[in-house]
């Protein structure tokens, strides 16, 4: 659990999308009317929702409301770390773990569309085309083969230059012995909890091993990565060929049921 920031809603509910119905005094470049996707600091689950200007987003051209609703908190994360944080450049080879989920998923759409090659690190063969389709050039099952070794398979024995994890635990160290000298890796979460790392070996291969949380973060700084999605990102989103999450919608009334039915236990 991290702190919302200063007067945010007690409510649960991160993201949403909708048309706009009131605009603030101070608020330029949107209408009553346009369709936006945004990233809340709580209330999403609610009819009605107010959010920072700087936070919402167009919804892409031929996307419906609930797809579009699915987009903000994941772009958002893997925007500031991978993106903004570890400076992700078109070229690169980048180990996505947990990559059938929201954030390794967005992680490899990212990726590619940027132009970098995104290799997907699931827990079996449906996740594996699953992460394919998505855009992932290749992928590793953790259960049957070994990350590190299969990853440096991968890329010619040179280690792969940007990671992105949310695992944690054991997982951390197979990232280590997978990243290339000067290799970024960012960490979103960890589902398995904390790690023994090696010192020497990210000395030896000068890593830089950087973490974040998103909520806390100020409502400058979110502008700065909706403004960043919106220039680099947004225009791929709304091609014909574009990857669209795959969303089961819930009334509103059965929303804790929601949350009941999200699978846990299977990372990746």
């Amino acid at each position: 659990q991290y702190d919302p920031p200063p007067g945010a809603s007690p409510l649960p509910g991160l993201e949403v999308a909708g048309d706009i119905v009131a605009l603030g005094e101070a608020v330029s470049g949107w209408r009553l009317g346009d369709r936006v996707m945004a990233l809340t600091n709580g209330g999403g689950y609610a009819e009605y929702a107010a959010v920072p200007a700087g936070q919402a987003l167009p919804v892409p051209q031929g996307w419906s409301l609930a797809e579009a609703a699915a987009l903000p908190e994941t772009w958002f994360t893997v925007t500031q770390t991978l993106v903004m944080r570890a400076g992700l450049e078109a070229g690169m080879s980048v180990l996505v773990q947990g990559a059938s989920g929201g954030i390794g998923g967005a992680a490899i759409q990212i990726a590619t569309i940027l132009g970098a090659r995104a290799i997907g690190v699931v827990s079996s063969a449906e996740k594996a085309d699953y992460a394919r389709g998505l855009g992932a050039f290749a992928t590793i099952d953790y259960k049957t083969e070994d990350v590190a070794e299969r990853a440096l398979a991968l890329t010619d024995g040179q280690g792969v230059d940007r990671i992105v994890d949310l695992i944690g635990g054991p997982m951390a160290e197979a990232n280590l012995k997978a990243a290339a000298r000067g290799a970024h890796i960012v960490q979103v979460s960890a589902l398995e909890g904390s790690a023994n790392l090696n010192l020497r070996l990210i000395m030896g291969k000068q890593l830089t091993l950087s973490g974040s949380t998103l909520r806390p973060q100020t409502a400058a700084t979110k502008a700065a990565i909706a403004a960043r999605i919106r220039s680099d990102l947004l225009p791929a989103l709304g091609r014909p060929d574009a990857i669209k999450p795959r969303v089961t919608p819930y009334p509103m009334a059965e929303a804790p049921a929601a949350h009941l039915d999200i699978p846990f236990g299977s990372l990746g």
